[in-house]
């Protein structure tokens, strides 16, 4: 599941297309995450038509950077005869981390209903592309809800936050 919101945004911003992507998360869906994805990314290209919107899609993706919906949000391979292009905030901050956000670190994984859970990233933060980059710059991505507050933990993973701005220079894009 896909929710879109146009958030009014004061300039310097201005409005911008917020997508939380939520798709399957059983390990053997891919199938079904990357038909998700490409559903998901066509209705947001729809929205946005012509107009100079920033879009940002985050979310749990309930799978791994290398899997095929995720490499097709990050530009890397096209699926269904479509393609787009979104930074992967964590990625451009910490490019040799694996932010691990379903961790056995966390014993709401490694002691509920998956105990041999090794790790890994499934949530992310993406800034929508045009032809020569990211319409917002990414000046920093963590993890939040790592950490248990007064001995609970929030969910069974990891959150991910990321602060981003309006680049002194937009991405130019070519008609």
């Amino acid at each position: 599941m896909t929710l879109v919101a146009e958030v009014a945004a004061p300039e310097p911003v201005g409005p911008l297309l917020f997508a939380n992507h939520n798709p399957n998360f059983g390990l053997d869906f891919e199938h079904e995450r990357e038909g998700q994805a490409v559903t998901a990314a066509r209705a947001i290209e729809e929205l946005v038509g012509q107009r100079r919107l920033h879009v940002v899609v985050a979310g749990d993706f309930d799978t791994v950077p290398e899997a095929a919906s995720v490499r097709f949000w990050r530009g890397r391979q096209s699926l269904e005869g479509t393609s787009v292009c979104y930074w992967d905030a964590w990625e451009s901050i910490h490019p040799d981390d694996p932010g691990h956000t379903f961790t056995p670190d966390n014993p709401l994984l490694s002691g509920g209903t998956w105990p041999q859970e090794r790790g890994r990233r499934i949530d992310y933060v993406m800034v929508r592309c045009v032809d020569h980059g990211p319409t917002l710059n990414v000046g920093a991505c963590t993890r939040i809800f790592d950490q248990p507050v007064d001995g609970v933990w929030a969910t069974d993973h990891f959150g991910v936050v990321a602060d981003l701005a309006v680049p002194t220079r937009t991405p130019t894009v070519v008609s």
